[in-house]
Formats: C-alpha cells, sequence, structure tokens
C-alpha cells in the first residue's frame, strides 16, 4: 500500500440484514483496480433490508470502517452505499421536445431526460436512478446517443428506481453518524 496522498481511493459500504462490510479500493500501476482493504462486522439493526435500530447499524458500521482503516492506513471521509428492500419501485417515464438547431446537443438529451423523470410518484418515494432506455428522434426509434444527430423532434423514455425516502434518511444518518459522507446511493 503506498503512503502517496494522490492516490484516489474508491470506499463501498454495505449495510446488509446480517453484516455490514466495508471495501476500500485503488488503482494500481497498470490502471486496475484492486482491493486494499477490508472490513467486516455482523449487524442486527436491520430488518429485510430495512434499517430498524440505528444504534445498532451506526455501531457496525463504525467497525467495519474502522477495521477498514487500519488495513489501508487511509483517511476516507466518504462512501458509496447501497439500498434495498421491498420499498423499491420503479417506473416508466416519456417526454418529447423540439430541437432547436436541428442537431441535438447536450442540452436537448439533458432536457428531454428531466421532461421524462417529471412523473408522479408517491409522496414517500425518491428517485434513486434515472435510466434513459431509448431516445426516437422524429419516429426514428432506438437511438442509443442522440448527441450530434440531425432532427426536429426528440423523445425518450426512461426507467425511473425510486426508495422509500425515509430508509433513505436513515442509511444516510447512521453513515453520518459515522463520520462519513454519502457519495452515492445505489
Amino acid at each position: 500500500m503506498t503512503n502517496n496522498p494522490k492516490v484516489e481511493f474508491i470506499v463501498a459500504l454495505d449495510i446488509g440484514t446480517t453484516k455490514v462490510l466495508c471495501l476500500v479500493a485503488d488503482y494500481d500501476d497498470n490502471g486496475e483496480l484492486r482491493i486494499v482493504g477490508v472490513g467486516q462486522e455482523s449487524c442486527a439493526g436491520l430488518n429485510k433490508g430495512v434499517i430498524s435500530e440505528i444504534d445498532a447499524t451506526v455501531s457496525s458500521v463504525r467497525k467495519a470502517k474502522d477495521q477498514a482503516r487500519a488495513m489501508t492506513n487511509c483517511k476516507f471521509t466518504s462512501v458509496t452505499t447501497g439500498i434495498a428492500g421491498n420499498h423499491i419501485q420503479s417506473y416508466n417515464g416519456n417526454a418529447a421536445i423540439s430541437i432547436m438547431n436541428d442537431e441535438v446537443t447536450q442540452e436537448d438529451k439533458e432536457q428531454v431526460i428531466t421532461s421524462a423523470s417529471d412523473i408522479s410518484i408517491p409522496a414517500d418515494q425518491e428517485i434513486l436512478h434515472v435510466l434513459p432506455q431509448e431516445f426516437i428522434i422524429d419516429d426514428q426509434e432506438g437511438v442509443r446517443e442522440p448527441i450530434g444527430m440531425s432532427g426536429v423532434r426528440l423523445e425518450a423514455r426512461v426507467h425511473l428506481v425510486t426508495c422509500a425516502a425515509n430508509a433513505a434518511q436513515n442509511i444516510k444518518k447512521c453513515i453520518r453518524r459515522c463520520g462519513l459522507e454519502v457519495d452515492d446511493l445505489l
């Protein structure tokens, strides 16, 4: 393990029903991802993937984090973590916009995705992911990447993945109580 402060660490945290796993990775000289630290601790603070006892979960996350830090001798401050449970839902959305300059730009693509994502979801849910499924330019279906293509009308079909807002907040709260921030929730 190098003590080079410029080394970029990637930290993943899996908070599961029976255990918490913290993985720390970096890139070797060939650009390959390698695991350089692992922390694992049993966990009794979850029920069916959802936090049911914050203090027990915080304790398990802290112990797994500390084990991984001890192996790597690095000071990470944020993690990417997952979310699971039967509260995860998905929806489909679609929208169409006019292409302003006869050629699809990044702004056009972002606008149509945003419009297609603007669907009604239950108030207790929040959007985790917006996954573009297909773009359509002037009735030409199956377009995967519309940027640079010519046309007058751009449509998008997206798939949205949502989770219970309180479940996401509880995961973030546990992680923050351990002195970490959440880079991404997957």
